[in-house]
């Protein structure tokens, strides 16, 4: 390799994570080691040596990894990696790379790789992380039972109960009776030292008659198993199996951080989803409905803390959403009788959109078949602010615009709410615009499809290839930008305290939600989740699939990152929120963070350039 090619080699990795972490001179030897291949489309596939494992540096093209099953296990693209599972393991390289664009790569030898890994601890570290991020990828199509791959932090509620261990019998018993607890936890010194259980009272203290001044560290079980607070519930209902208890304490380090038991693990058996979905529409009046709703904070925990895709928890999440608006009306009408026509319950926004996650509020009308009488408009506002305020006691506040079918103005006809649209789409006036943003990811939870069908058909045909319309749709969406200002710095917000950070929703997946409705107006496209809208608009070929794909994945990450922020939120007793401090990632984390900002930044200038260049 001549110098004309060391240069631009070395530019480029030079500013690739993990290889800007390398020394001049160990970045020189490995450009020397570099080995360059063309792939073509039409090869099908990259051919990969099992006996000569290589690191695999992606400097043009796309590609996609999958598993010998076929399963979708990563997208790359330019600065991407593929073949370090191998090299890190060992094992024979087992998943394959399907060439989707034509592109180089560039190949390092097993040899160099190891030596930058033993210069380097943040190369090392960075391709160690990558290959568990893959495995968990990988997992997340297999893992079926969410409670066992959770994590048990996504279980324990509150600061653990603890004793000091020279205080008497009779305390603890009383603290365990006021708690309302059947474990405690016991200290010398602050240090785990033992724990006094419901059976300990009864075999050790009640049955040898033991006096209840006695020190509790002479009833208590000492050395008690524990189990990290990191660790999968899988491996503590292992451990209790194993050991025949019903009780772990759980450390970080050596400080006691909490109790799970066998009741909290069997009782997360019920805040799985389908479970969950089944008992909502098992009960039988609206008050237990709400003790139900109670477990879905605890499902989204188990969700995230599972690592599950974003766009999987939305789908689920709503789904229990829409379970709940649907045992809702059917209990109210069991009170009011059946309705005298027709109608829908239709779900704007979020729940529209079926991407609901933490603190999500109330969107949604009534749509109805025909004009009502006054028993009729009688009946639907009764039904109405029933639901309303079943869904705002189940956790779902009221939409602070009124935009919820207990508002007249959003309880209609299938004509009226036809005649809404129109004037809408003809006179997009800003108000009209923002009510675009809401009001057309709609979705019907309740009622018949076809109702909903004459309502979204008239709707598209207004909306498709109509500039006018898209023209200010698109100028709307582009009233915010992605948080990210000169050189790439994030721009915080005050979120409403003293604290700054990068709101997740308005300056990320909000902007990807605006620009994917844009493009799916304008095509005359039914889908109205953002990720499936994307995916439509690039089959259609209305996004070329690159731009689709990267739009896709800016919406994933982005959203991945405010759902783990809000475990960790939830976690720590914080008030849920959007936005996220920049100074508690990683200087990964921080460099995906911006990729996925300028994707929206990007896909903004295209939407700018294709809807109004002519205005």
């Amino acid at each position: 390799m001549d110098a004309s090619e060391i240069q631009p080699l070395t530019q480029f990795l030079r500013q690739l994570v993990p290889f800007d972490s390398l020394s001049d001179a160990s970045l020189l030897a490995c450009v020397r080691h570099l080995s360059v291949a063309y792939y073509s489309k039409s090869m099908g596939h990259v051919p990969l040596d099992e006996s000569h494992p290589r690191l695999y540096i992606v400097r043009s093209g796309a590609f996609e990894v999958r598993d010998e099953e076929g399963e979708l296990v990563d997208r790359l693209g330019e600065g991407d990696f593929f073949g370090f599972p191998s090299l890190l393991s060992g094992e024979a390289i087992s998943n394959k790379v399907a060439i989707l664009e034509d592109g180089l790569v560039y190949q390092l030898s097993p040899d160099m790789f190891n030596s930058l890994r033993q210069e380097s601890r943040e190369f090392d570290r960075f391709f160690n992380r990558a290959f568990a991020k893959r495995l968990r990828h990988q997992g997340r199509f297999k893992a079926k039972e969410l409670t066992t791959t959770s994590r048990i932090s996504s279980l324990m509620t509150g600061s653990p109960l603890t004793i000091d261990c020279n205080h008497s019998i009779r305390q603890a018993a009383v603290m365990m009776r006021d708690a309302r607890v059947s474990s405690l936890l016991v200290t010398d010194h602050h240090k785990l030292c033992g724990i006094l259980t419901d059976r300990d009272l009864r075999n050790r203290v009640l049955a040898e008659g033991f006096d209840g001044t006695l020190p509790v560290h002479q009833a208590m079980t000492r050395n008690p198993v524990t189990i990290g607070a990191g660790a999968l519930v899988f491996e503590a209902m292992l451990a209790m199996s194993e050991r025949n208890i019903h009780h772990l304490p759980v450390l970080e380090g050596d400080t006691p951080v909490g109790v799970i038991s066998s009741t909290d693990i069997l009782r997360s058996q019920g805040s799985q989803p389908l479970m969950l979905i089944g008992e909502i529409e098992r009960q039988k009046d609206v008050a237990s409905l709400i003790s139900v709703s109670k477990k879905i904070p605890e499902l989204l925990q188990s969700l995230i803390s599972a690592d599950a895709r974003a766009e999987e928890i939305g789908r689920v999440l709503t789904s229990v959403t829409d379970a709940l608006t649907r045992r809702l009306i059917l209990l109210n009408q069991q009170i009011l009788g059946q309705a005298p026509m027709a109608f829908c319950w239709l779900a704007f926004g979020s729940q529209g959109r079926q991407d609901q996650a933490a603190c999500s509020d109330q969107d949604n009308g009534l749509l109805l078949a025909g004009e009502p009488d006054e028993h009729a408009a009688g009946y639907f506002e009764a039904l109405s602010r029933a639901v309303c305020s079943g869904l705002d006691e189940c956790g779902y506040r009221f939409c602070p615009g009124d935009i919820m079918a207990q508002n007249p103005k959003w309880r209609m006809s299938l004509a009226r709410w036809q005649q809404v649209f129109d004037n809408w789409v003809k006179a997009p006036e800003p108000k009209a615009l923002m009510h675009a943003s809401i009001f057309f990811d709609m979705r019907p939870v309740f009622g018949p499809q076809s109702l909903f069908d004459a309502l979204q058909d008239k709707v598209l045909a207004g909306t498709r290839d109509n500039d006018i319309f898209l023209a200010g749709m698109a100028g709307n969406s582009l009233t915010e930008a992605p948080p990210l200002g000169f050189f790439r710095k994030f721009v915080l917000e005050r979120d409403g305290s003293e604290v700054k950070g990068i709101d997740l929703k308005h300056k990320g997946n909000a902007l990807i939600n605006d620009i994917a409705r844009v493009y799916a107006l304008s095509a005359g496209i039914k889908e109205v989740n953002t990720a499936k809208r994307i995916r439509a608009l690039m089959e259609l070929g209305v996004i070329g699939r690159k731009d689709a794909l990267n739009l896709a994945d800016a919406h994933e990450f982005i959203a991945h990152m405010r759902l783990a922020n809000q475990g960790v939120q939830h976690r720590q007793g914080q008030e849920i929120s959007n936005y996220l401090k920049p100074q508690q990632l990683s200087s990964l984390v921080r460099h995906q963070l911006r990729d996925a900002f300028k994707v929206v930044h990007d896909a903004q200038s295209g939407l700018r350039l294709k809807f109004m260049r002519s205005f």
